[in-house]
């Protein structure tokens, strides 16, 4: 059974695993050294703080992945404009867990107040995290062509968007 929901403190350990796998081992995120607990741990605090979800999701009683949303920048004009992150544990691709991620994060950050979406995905090889984000509405916004270096390699960033609730049609409440 597969369970998505707020995250906890004691998801910490879990999440920060996942995503040492991903910086480690892939090109989503363009980290190169495995934040710490504690560090996973500030940022959660940052996204709590600004009424952002943060969840997980669990699939046969294991942390199988998580997903967050932040302001696009750090100035708070972008309060209204949010980067999504969605991480699976290694071996939970494929199963419809990030999509199933991806949806409930959308939904939970238009009950939030954010009226725009945006995906900065990590390598233009990266078919699945943009599979995903296309199948949930998703439009491509652009590429930023070789602009990390990642395990040797030049990689780009594949920016997508999706308006959420009201869009930009009227101003935030």
């Amino acid at each position: 059974m597969t369970l998505i929901r707020p995250s906890r403190d004691e998801d910490i350990a879990g999440i920060t695993a996942i995503y040492a796998h991903h910086v480690l081992h892939g090109t989503g995120t363009f980290e190169i050294t495995p934040p710490t607990v504690a560090d996973m741990t500030a940022r959660r605090a940052e996204v709590l703080s600004r009424g952002l979800p943060w969840l997980v999701c669990e699939n046969g009683g294991e942390l199988a992945g998580f997903a967050y949303c932040n302001w696009f920048k750090p100035r708070p004009a972008y309060r209204y404009s949010a980067e999504d992150s969605v991480y699976l544990a290694p071996g939970a691709a494929g199963r419809g867990l990030g999509r199933a991620l991806l949806a409930e994060l959308a939904a939970q950050a238009a009950r939030a107040g954010v009226r725009k979406l945006i995906a900065v995905i990590g390598d233009s090889a990266n078919a699945g995290s943009i599979g995903v984000h296309r199948s949930l509405g998703f439009t491509d916004a652009g590429v930023l062509r070789d602009c990390g270096w990642k395990f040797e390699r030049w990689l780009d960033v594949v920016m997508m968007e999706k308006s959420l609730g009201a869009g930009a049609s009227c101003p935030p409440q």
